[in-house]
């Protein structure tokens, strides 16, 4: 793509600008490192534009706060205060979800995942996010907490133009044919396979 144009015009009937607008459903996943950072990269960027951003995590502890959420946040109060950028929300699964207070263990965990995948297609819906971060959801997907053809077919024909963010490893198959975007993230060397724990600022 020299200089940001497309390789390809398709004969699809729409103009220029109603295909530039066209909301994305991006993947990122693989091995390598950055795969919700990449995300969270896009959320800043959505912010800044003044869309409303909903982050969603499907596996991280409700208890673990890295370091994207608390700057999303802050923005987010930000917003409220000024009127700058976007509002912003952050749901983790389990106890984490805001819709619900329930503090659970390992077992709770398929429900809550049922459960949080139930409001975000709710959430879609009613349009309530411009841009939805839904991070390492390949997961439940992949451990057969969430069916993928219900998740395709929401995704597909979700109304509007909202743009949604997957992550996560092994990604279904039929998620990579749905997806607008997907950018597979390749470990070549890793400070972890040298024995090097994660570091604050770089992991979290």
């Amino acid at each position: 793509m020299p200089q940001g144009q497309p390789t390809v015009v398709p004969d699809d009937g729409l103009t220029t600008r109603q295909r530039r607008n066209k909301p994305l459903l991006v993947v990122h996943t693989g091995d390598g490192k950055g795969k919700s950072t990449a995300a969270f990269g896009l959320a800043l960027r959505g912010w800044n534009q003044g869309w409303n951003i909903g982050v969603f995590q499907f596996v991280k502890s409700a208890k673990w706060r890295i370091g994207e959420q608390t700057v999303l946040e802050r923005l987010g109060r930000l917003h409220e205060e000024t009127g700058e950028g976007g509002p912003v929300e952050w749901h983790k699964m389990g106890s984490g979800w805001s819709w619900t207070r329930k503090h659970g263990d390992s077992e709770d965990h398929a429900a809550a995942a049922v459960e949080g995948w139930a409001e975000i297609k709710r959430r879609l819906a009613e349009q309530t996010h411009d841009l939805l971060v839904l991070d390492e959801f390949t997961y439940p997907l992949a451990w057969g907490w969430i069916d993928v053809e219900d998740v395709v077919t929401a995704l597909r024909e979700r109304p509007g133009r909202q743009h949604v963010i997957i992550t996560g490893r092994r990604a279904a198959p039929q998620l990579l044919e749905a997806a607008d975007l997907v950018t597979e993230m390749t470990k070549v060397k890793h400070p972890m396979d040298a024995g090097q724990k994660g570091q604050r600022g770089i992991e979290w």
